[in-house]
């Protein structure tokens, strides 16, 4: 594949997460902006705030520069991101966590004034619970500011509770959108873990052992060996049912993949052909074998 072609451009900021700025990719991430030369109409770009920057040389965390949302380290957030990406707005900003130890009339007021400043278009939540979302939408409501208007929770096949029971309610309610994250449950629905951990895979990764009780769930893997029947049957992966699965939620706007080879970005974007294969019988099917076993 020609490594000048537009996926290989758009993999290289797809392997770096915006929100995670503190890694120093924003570079290379205004780099391939500039390189795929598109009109700034035609792609959108988010970013979270919460963890904030990491302390360089082994100091000690900054006060209002980690694990908050209050007024001071949002608005420093903002120019912040701007700055490195040099943008002059950006699409999506989510709160990446809720902040116990800042009022939420604060946090909803400072987001409120960064879209009115222009820097944001909108603004959500991530890993909210309903509650939450339900406060901030009422201040917000109350003195007439801007709202919250999506959500970034974990969604899969074997973790769905939150959506589609916690946040019923809020759907109807205050029209709530949905960007989801793990579609694929960190490589379980990918069916890599069926037989154990293979070498080089995400669940061999020293950091990233912490997965492995769930990776080698013998009942969810049992699952997976059957879901692959059903793939099978609809000449696709079992990665793309899962995929697929997710998207046919009609409450979820946005899938994110987690693709880091443009050969599995292909892959994962073929999981839309398949989302035209799924009537109600399959989709049935999915369920018997999965719901079980979700929490």
């Amino acid at each position: 594949m020609d490594t000048r072609s537009p996926i290989h451009k758009l993999l290289r900021l797809w392997n770096v997460d915006i929100s995670r700025k503190i890694w120093g990719h924003t570079q290379q991430i205004t780099n391939t902006l500039k390189e795929l030369a598109w009109n700034r109409l035609d792609f959108v770009i988010s970013s979270k705030f919460f963890w904030g920057l990491k302390p360089v040389g082994g100091k000690q965390s900054r006060i209002n520069s980690q694990n908050t949302l209050n007024r001071k380290y949002l608005m420093q957030a903002i120019d912040g991101s701007l700055q490195r990406l040099k943008l002059d707005y950006l699409d999506l900003i989510f709160c990446h966590r809720a902040d116990p130890h800042t009022p939420v009339e604060e946090t909803v007021w400072a987001m409120h004034n960064i879209i009115e400043q222009g820097k944001a278009l909108y603004w959500g939540t991530s890993e909210w619970s309903a509650d939450e979302i339900r406060a901030a939408w009422e201040v917000a409501e109350r003195h007439h500011l801007h709202k919250p208007v999506m959500e970034q929770p974990q969604y899969h096949l074997f973790h769905r509770q939150r959506v589609e029971k916690e946040y019923a309610r809020l759907y109807k309610d205050i029209g709530l959108g949905l960007t989801t994250w793990s579609p694929l449950a960190s490589g379980l629905l990918t069916g890599k873990y069926i037989e154990g951990i293979p070498d080089g895979s995400r669940g061999a990764m020293q950091n990233m052992s912490f997965l492995q009780e769930e990776l080698l769930d013998q009942q969810k893997n049992h699952a997976v060996a059957q879901l692959q029947e059903i793939a099978h049957s609809l000449d696709c992966s079992v990665a793309q049912l899962a995929l697929a699965w997710v998207a046919h939620n009609p409450r979820v706007s946005t899938v994110i993949l987690g693709a880091s080879r443009p050969e599995q970005l292909q892959e994962n974007l073929a999981a839309l052909d398949v989302l035209k294969k799924l009537n109600p019988e399959t989709v049935d099917k999915i369920e018997g074998l999965t719901a079980k076993f979700a929490d």
